[in-house]
């Protein structure tokens, strides 16, 4: 079975991408990979997979996904008569005639021959694909051992989602003071609703949606000295003159004897996990993405003079 594996491999890896989608591949930004496909034809798409991950890995890195026909597979395995004899030195036609026997012998019966694929995101993953066959033939309307589920197929979707880094806006901006409400908002994030969609083309498809619910405040110090609001919605509330101060932070002592003479403002956007698939089949239960950014906050003291 390993020449098996090497001619899938090799099949696999000619794949031409599918129009539309990502080919067996979801996102990578920066150092951090949600999920990375190989040997795969899951197809991931969507507008949530350019974001900033979240660090949520697939749980088993590999898996078998239901491939070719008896028929396709054995035309391909044909093609590739030249490849097998350069990896198959001193191999003789009778020796290819016979490593083609396993394909003919499928030729007419109802199934497909399913490949081992993996998450290269996963520090295990190669290893875990290493020691799969090559290709198994399965009958019509069974899963083998190992084979990929909706449940997995979902785990996909959600490795490769991703929400925007949130960008803050605050009033006062450059300096704040204390007693003074600092005002927090957010600025433009785009698409509140971001969806990844994995698809094995012609058998399964599974979409998670994350949605922009709400934000959270740290002000960076204990509540000795600071006093936060966090009545703001999915977006916070831009400063209104005479508005009322619902989210934000009211520095209660300035900032002075602090690291670097600031206290280090943190919001976090906080966005639920939905998903298109019948609970009763697959039970759905994901913590919320979050995305999460720092700003620095000078906070002096007004000075009071008075003469008299």
């Amino acid at each position: 079975m390993k020449a098996a594996l090497a001619l899938t491999l090799a099949l696999n890896l000619v794949a031409a991408p599918t129009p539309g989608g990502a080919h067996g591949k979801g996102f990578q930004t920066g150092r951090t990979v949600g999920v990375q496909l190989t040997n795969s034809n899951i197809i991931i798409s969507g507008n949530g997979t350019n974001g900033r991950a979240d660090g949520y890995r697939i749980k088993r890195p590999c898996w078998y996904e239901p491939g070719k026909s008896a028929e396709d597979m054995l035309q391909s395995q044909e093609q590739l008569r030249s490849w097998w004899f350069h990896t198959n030195p001193g191999g003789t036609e009778e020796d290819f005639q016979k490593f083609l026997e396993q394909y003919k012998d499928k030729v007419g019966e109802d199934g497909r021959w399913w490949s081992p694929a993996y998450n290269a995101a996963d520090p295990g993953g190669m290893a875990c694909w290493s020691a799969l066959e090559g290709a198994l033939w399965v009958p019509e309307g069974e899963t083998p051992a190992g084979g990929i589920t909706m449940e997995e197929l979902l785990q996909i979707a959600r490795a490769a989602l991703t929400v925007p880094e949130p960008t803050i806006q605050l009033n006062p901006d450059a300096k704040s003071f204390v007693n003074l409400p600092t005002w927090v908002w957010l600025g433009d994030q785009g698409a509140t609703t971001r969806s990844v969609t994995a698809t094995l083309p012609g058998v399964m498809s599974a979409t998670v949606t994350a949605t922009l619910d709400s934000i959270k405040i740290d002000p960076g110090t204990g509540s000795d000295r600071a006093e936060v609001k966090q009545n703001c919605g999915p977006n916070g509330h831009a400063y209104v003159k005479g508005g009322t101060f619902t989210c934000g932070v009211r520095y209660l002592r300035a900032s002075a004897d602090q690291p670097r003479k600031v206290y280090t403002l943190t919001v976090t956007t906080v966005w639920p996990v939905t998903s298109n698939v019948d609970q009763s089949v697959v039970p759905f239960v994901y913590d919320p993405v979050e995305a999460t950014v720092t700003r620095d906050v000078p906070v002096g003291e007004v000075q009071t003079s008075v003469e008299g």
